[in-house]
């Protein structure tokens, strides 16, 4: 099993591929400013506070815990914010991918596993979208991932670099024992919002009903976080095959709509949901949905959660556990 170092690993999506990672026997090492993330998501992992922006750290951190593998998580992550604030997202999320490369290649480390996203595709042109589907991101967020993939793919060709960006979609729900999940601030996912409402928080606000979609809200593809990490795995496993650089779609390939996932939340949860109509966001296409046929033929990824109730009953149970999110 190998050394792995993970940024962003405090975070909702890398500290449950630092759960996973340490299942499958690997030696983990979180690298994570705290900013978004949180100590006790990670447990007794050993965790180096630092930016990732700081290629010297990151290189000081490679070399001294014998890193032959990364897998890259740390970044800004909100769409809205990421239209009203661009040079943010350009800031921390492609200069810090650029410095964390850097150090890979000054280290002689040559795996890395990246996280990415669905919104490099933009507004789709057919669904469910596969890994042809052009690129053309409609937000900075999107684009500054997009960016960091098109380095990686010169990074392999001139350093030997070998990567997978994973483009999942709309991550969801959390570890089935209740121990980590989904804690942001501010919180701007639907479902956790959606069960804030229930419980009496302000009214969770639908942003745009005039879709062309089957109830005019936006359909997303909700993918376990588990089935994320699950993914990353995976992907570490890939490396040593296959192309030098490469992308995969993670999803369910089953789109559901704003309002399905109210209804499921209030299914699962047993209140009504409050909501107020709001104007759309721009930025926001009307669907989302994965094709992932091409990692589980090269990796034998499949995700185990499939069921949106099963997805939301997880998230839930964090919740019930940790109504105040984690401690720190």
């Amino acid at each position: 099993m190998s050394n792995v170092l993970v940024t962003g690993g405090a975070g909702y999506i890398g500290s449950h591929a630092v759960k996973a990672l340490k299942a499958a026997g690997h030696q983990v090492v979180v690298f994570d400013s705290l900013s978004a993330g949180h100590r006790e998501a990670i447990g007794d992992v050993r965790l180096i506070k630092g930016d990732v922006r700081d290629a010297a750290a990151v290189r000081a951190a490679l070399r001294e815990y014998r890193v032959s593998d990364v897998m890259h998580f740390a970044a800004l992550l909100s769409v809205g914010e990421s239209v009203r604030e661009p040079i943010r997202y350009y800031d921390h999320n492609v200069r810090g991918a650029l410095a964390v490369m850097d150090a890979l290649v000054a280290e002689g480390v040559n795996r890395l596993v990246l996280s990415s996203t669905c919104a490099v595709y933009g507004e789709p042109v057919t669904t469910p979208i596969d890994e042809k589907h052009r690129t053309d991101p409609i937000n900075a967020y999107g684009e500054s991932k997009l960016v960091i993939e098109r380095a990686l793919r010169h990074y392999g060709t001139a350093y030997g670099l070998r990567s997978i960006s994973l483009r999942y979609f709309n991550a969801a729900g959390a570890d089935p024992d209740g121990m980590i999940g989904e804690d942001h601030t501010p919180e701007t996912h639907l479902i956790p919002r959606a069960i804030e409402a229930a419980l009496g928080g302000p009214p969770l606000e639908i942003f745009g009903v005039d879709y062309c979609t089957k109830d005019g809200t936006c359909e997303r593809d909700y993918v376990h976080v588990v089935d994320i990490a699950d993914g990353h795995v995976r992907a570490l496993d890939g490396l040593d095959s296959g192309e030098a650089t490469r992308v995969y779609n993670l999803g369910v390939g089953r789109p559901h709509s704003v309002r399905e996932v109210i209804r499921t939340v209030e299914r699962v949860v047993g209140r009504k949901v409050p909501t107020k109509m709001a104007p759309r966001r721009s930025a926001d296409p009307a669907v989302l949905c994965a094709s992932a046929v091409q990692i589980e033929r090269d990796l034998g990824w499949r995700p185990v959660y499939t069921d949106l109730e099963d997805v939301i009953d997880t998230a839930w149970n964090w919740h019930q556990r940790h109504p105040e999110g984690f401690d720190d």
